[in-house]
C-alpha cells in the first residue's frame, strides 16, 4: 500500500509509512486511526519509530547549524535575571528588587507561601548517582536548573540531567522517579532519548542524550541581534518545514497515549540533519486528571486550567510556536496569550491568507473547532508550504489531494460548478466496496439504489446527497445533509455539498458561505479554493475570482479550471499579458493544452493585435495538432486579423513576415482567406454554412480583372 499523503511516496509497513512515518490518512478529511499498540497507557509500547521525513518534504532549503564544543555551552554564571523569577505554583513574580536593592534568590512567595530557589543545586565537578559528573549549568527551566554532565560509565559522554523534582521527600522522590520511567520508553529519531533518572539530596532529575545544535529560541535572538535588535521572525516556508519535521514527534507521542505540554522554541534543537524535541519533563499521560500539568505562558491553551491537557491542546502549542516563529508576535505571552494578530497589522498573513487559515485553526477557542490529530494537521500544513513555495519561486508545487479527486477537464468559455473535483471515497467506510460497484448513471436512479443500500454509513449518505444534488432534489439533499451534521458537527463535506447544491441551483454567494467553512476546515487544500473563485466568478466578481483562481493554477497548474477561470477573469479586468500568461501554464502533458492554446490563440486575436501578436498566434496554430476543419478556422481567424491590421493602417505590409505560409501583404493575405474559406466550406456541416463561407471567400478575395 503507498502512502497517499501529499508529497509523499512511500509504503504503509506496519501501520505507518516508511519515508514520512506517518499513520495512512482516511480519505473523510481525518487521519486513519493508528494500529493497535501491543502495550497502552502504563506501560507504553516501543512502537515502531517513525522515519525521519524530508526536511519540509524536499521543498525547503534550511540553513546549516554548526556543531560546537558542549562546553561552551555552559553559562559563565549560574543566574535568573529578576524579570524571569516567578512562583512556580501561582505565578506570582518573586525574588524581585526594591528601593535599589537586588532581589533574593531564594525565599517564599508571598501570595502563596510556596517556597522558591533560583539557586543551582549542583555545582560543577558533582557527581549525581555514582554515575554523572557535573560540568555547569544549561539553562533554567520551569522544573528548575539544566545541567550538562559527563556520564563516567560510559566513555565520557556528555548528557543532559534535568530537574524532575523539588522534594525533601524521599518516598515522594521515589514514587515520581517510577511513575517517569515510561519516558525511557519513547523512541523517536525527533525525540530526545532519555537514558536515566538519578536522584541526588532530595531533588529527582532525569538524565538526557546531549543534543548539538541550537535551539529554535536561540536562532530567533540571533536574528534579532543581527537586525539591531529589531524581530526578524523566520521566513514562513522555514518555520513551517521545522514544525512539519516535529509534528510526526508529537502524533508518535499521543499514539502512545503521552501528551508533550510544552511545545515552544525553546524545546526545538536543529542538529545537523536534524530537528529534535529536547524536554520531556512535561511529559503527561493522556487521561491523568491527577498529576500537575507544566507548560508556559502564551503557547498553552486556555482551556488546560478547567479541563487539563489533551492532544487538541498540544496541537494549539504547536500552532502558537509556528505563528511565534514566522510573525513578530510581540504580545505571545501577554496581550495575546490565547489569541493571534489581525491580517492587518501583519504582513505575512494578509499575503498568506491559507496560513493565516491554519493557524486560526489551530488555535481555535473551542478545543473541538481544532485539528483532531497530528497528522491532520501536518497534511494541511503541507498543502500550504506548496503554496507558499509556489509563490515565492515562482515554480509549481503539484501533489495528489487524498481528500479530492483531479481536476475535470475544463472547459475556456465560462465558469461551470460541474467541473469542481469530487470527493473521493474513504476506503475505511464499511460500505466503501459497495459503493465502488454502484453501476447506475442516471441520478434518480441512483437516489434509489442508494436508498436501498444494505448499510447506510456516512459515505452513503454523501454519496446520496450528491445523487440527490444531480437530481435536482434540492430539499431532500439539504434535509440529508442537515442529518449529516447533526451526527457530526464537524462534518466539513456535509458543507462541500451543501456548496455544490447552492451553485446548481445558480446561487453563487450563498455557494461561497459553505466552501469558506470547508477552506477554514481544510486550508491546505486546493479544491476549496477553486470554488470560492468558481463562486466569485458566477457573481461578476473577476477580481477575487481571479484571486482565487491564481492560488491554484500557480501551486498546481494541473488544476486547468482554475488556468482557464485566471485567463478568463485576467481579461475581463483589463489584464491580457496575465491572461496569456495563465494559459502558458498548461503544460503540453495536459489533456487541456490544445484546448489552452486554442484560447491563447484567440486571446492574442482579440481586440486590436500587432504583428508580434500575429506571429505568435501564427507559431502556434503550427505547433498544434489539429485536425483539417479546426486548422483551417484558426487559420481564417489568423488571416483576418491581420488583414483587418493592414487595412486599417495599423501595420505596414511586410513580405519578410508570413502567416500561416502567406506573406503580410494584403493580396496575399486576401489570397490566403479566400482558399481557406472555400476549404471550410467544403468540410461544412450544413448547407446553409456553406453557403455563408463561399460568400466570405468570395467578399474577401482579391479584385481581378477577370
Amino acid at each position: 500500500m503507498s502512502c497517499a499523503r501529499a508529497g509523499c511516496d512511500g509504503l504503509i509497513e506496519d501501520g505507518y509509512c516508511d519515508r514520512c512515518g506517518l499513520a495512512p490518512v482516511r480519505h473523510n478529511g481525518r487521519p486513519a486511526p493508528p494500529p493497535p499498540l501491543t502495550q497502552r497507557v502504563g506501560s507504553p509500547s516501543r512502537a515502531r519509530a517513525a522515519v525521519r521525513p524530508q526536511l519540509g518534504a524536499g521543498l525547503v532549503t534550511v540553513p546549516d547549524v554548526p556543531g560546537r564544543d558542549p562546553l561552551d555551552a555552559v553559562m559563565a554564571t549560574a543566574e535568573v535575571a529578576e524579570p524571569r523569577r516567578f512562583c512556580r505554583r501561582c505565578g506570582s513574580p518573586v525574588g524581585r528588587g526594591r528601593d535599589g536593592a537586588p532581589g533574593r534568590t531564594g525565599g517564599f512567595c508571598p501570595q502563596c507561601g510556596a517556597a522558591f530557589s533560583f539557586v543551582p543545586k549542583l555545582r560543577g565537578g558533582d557527581i549525581v548517582g555514582d554515575q554523572y559528573e557535573v560540568a555547569g549549568c544549561l539553562a533554567h527551566g520551569g522544573l528548575g536548573w539544566i545541567y550538562l554532565a559527563r556520564d563516567r560509565n560510559v566513555a565520557d559522554r556528555w548528557v543532559v540531567l534535568k530537574g524532575l523534582l523539588d522534594s525533601g521527600d524521599d518516598d515522594a522522590i521515589t514514587a515520581a522517579l517510577a511513575e517517569r520511567l515510561f519516558l525511557a520508553e519513547v523512541e523517536h529519531p525527533n525525540i530526545v532519548k532519555i537514558i536515566n533518572f538519578v536522584e541526588r539530596d532530595g531533588a529527582g532529575y532525569i538524565v538526557m542524550e546531549y543534543v548539538d545544535g541550537v535551539s529554535l529560541k536561540s536562532l530567533l535572538a540571533a536574528r534579532r541581534a543581527a537586525n539591531g535588535g529589531v524581530a526578524d521572525p523566520l521566513p514562513a516556508a522555514q518555520a513551517i518545514a521545522y514544525v512539519l519535521e516535529i509534528l510526526p514527534a508529537l502524533g508518535y507521542l499521543h499514539r502512545a497515549g503521552l501528551l508533550y505540554c510544552d511545545m515552544k522554541p525553546d524545546n526545538v534543537i536543529q542538529t545537523k540533519d536534524s530537528l529534535k524535541l529536547i524536554d520531556l519533563g512535561a511529559v503527561h499521560r493522556i487521561g491523568d486528571t491527577q498529576s500537575p500539568v507544566f507548560g508556559t505562558v502564551g503557547y498553552e491553551a486556555l482551556e488546560i486550567e478547567q479541563v487539563g491537557p489533551s492532544v487538541a491542546s498540544d496541537l494549539f502549542t504547536v500552532a502558537r510556536t509556528l505563528a511565534v516563529l514566522c510573525i513578530d508576535f510581540a504580545g505571545a505571552q501577554s496581550t495575546m496569550r490565547f489569541t493571534l494578530p489581525a491580517p492587518a497589522q501583519c504582513a505575512l498573513l494578509r499575503r498568506y491568507d491559507s496560513l493565516h487559515r491554519l493557524l486560526c485553526r489551530g488555535t481555535a477557542p473551542d478545543p473541538g473547532d481544532r485539528f483532531e490529530s497530528a497528522d491532520e494537521m501536518a497534511e494541511q500544513l503541507l498543502g500550504v508550504l506548496r503554496e507558499i513555495v509556489a509563490d515565492e519561486t515562482g515554480s509549481p508545487v503539484p501533489a495528489r489531494s487524498t481528500l479530492f479527486t483531479a481536476d475535470l477537464r475544463a472547459r475556456s468559455d465560462g465558469a461551470d460548478g460541474r467541473l469542481l473535483p469530487a470527493l473521493r471515497v474513504s476506503t475505511d467506510d464499511p460500505a466503501a466496496g459497495y459503493l465502488a460497484t454502484l453501476a447506475a448513471v442516471d441520478p434518480e436512479e441512483v437516489v434509489g439504489v442508494l436508498r436501498r443500500a444494505p448499510e447506510r454509513t456516512v459515505e452513503v449518505d454523501l454519496r446520496l446527497a450528491q445523487a440527490l444534488i444531480t437530481a435536482r432534489e434540492w430539499g431532500a439533499a439539504e434535509e440529508l445533509l442537515g442529518e449529516i451534521e447533526r451526527r457530526d458537527p464537524w462534518e466539513w463535506r456535509a458543507h462541500w455539498y451543501r456548496g455544490v447544491a447552492a451553485l446548481a441551483e445558480k446561487r453563487p454567494l450563498a455557494a461561497a458561505e459553505s466552501f469558506e467553512l470547508v477552506y477554514h476546515a481544510l486550508p491546505g487544500e486546493l479544491a476549496p479554493k477553486l470554488a470560492l473563485g468558481v463562486c466569485a466568478e458566477l457573481a461578476s466578481n473577476p477580481s477575487a475570482a481571479a484571486g482565487w483562481y491564481e492560488i491554484v493554477s500557480r501551486t498546481d497548474p494541473s488544476y486547468t479550471t482554475a488556468t482557464f477561470g485566471l485567463a478568463r477573469c485576467r481579461l475581463a479586468c483589463g489584464e491580457r499579458a496575465a491572461a496569456l500568461a495563465a494559459y502558458e501554464r498548461v503544460s503540453e502533458s495536459s489533456i487541456a493544452y490544445d484546448a489552452a492554446q486554442t484560447a491563447r490563440i484567440a486571446c492574442l486575436l482579440g481586440g486590436s493585435p500587432d504583428v508580434a501578436d500575429l506571429c505568435a498566434a501564427a507559431a502556434a496554430i503550427d505547433a498544434l495538432t489539429l485536425d483539417g476543419e479546426q486548422h483551417g478556422r484558426l487559420t481564417a481567424d489568423l488571416l483576418r486579423a491581420a488583414l483587418d491590421l493592414v487595412a486599417a493602417g495599423r501595420g505596414a505590409e511586410d513580405p519578410a513576415v508570413t502567416l500561416g505560409g502567406h506573406p503580410l501583404v494584403e493580396s496575399e493575405l486576401r489570397l490566403g482567406l479566400e482558399r481557406t474559406y472555400r476549404f471550410l466550406a467544403s468540410v461544412a456541416a450544413s448547407s446553409r454554412e456553406r453557403i455563408r463561407l463561399v460568400d466570405e471567400a468570395n467578399r474577401v478575395r482579391p479584385r481581378t480583372w477577370t
